[in-house]
């Protein structure tokens, strides 16, 4: 039987999923109530902190999902992006608008090798 490992499980949802030296996870901001500079550099870093829990890191990124509830603020998106991700070691990543929940600007949709 192939090992599935959830980490952080609850009736609804795991908070990373490990499968086959593939970790996938999610993150939204925790403080909401910021302006979308201020949630998307929120989920960066919590996305760094998690690659570090798990023992991967960005250079490991493989694919990133990326919502945003309006994409007036894909150049902010951009700009706090292109400084986060390794040189050399972008991951595959799309960007699509969506209606988010209540003061969420952002939500991403990670894929990392472990």
């Amino acid at each position: 039987m192939v090992q599935i490992q959830r980490i952080g499980d609850s009736p609804r949802w795991s908070d990373i999923v490990i499968h086959n030296g593939v970790a996938r996870w999610v993150e939204v901001a925790n403080d909401m109530t910021q302006d979308a500079r201020g949630q998307v550099a929120q989920v960066l870093e919590q996305i760094n902190a998690t690659l570090e829990q798990i023992g991967s890191s960005r250079e490991s990124l493989l694919q990133i999902l990326i919502y945003l509830s309006d994409l007036e603020d894909g150049p902010i998106l951009n700009e706090l992006w292109d400084a986060w991700v390794p040189r050399g070691h972008a991951p595959v990543r799309a960007c699509v608008q969506a209606g988010l929940g209540k003061g969420c600007r952002v939500e991403m949709v990670i894929e990392a090798a472990v």
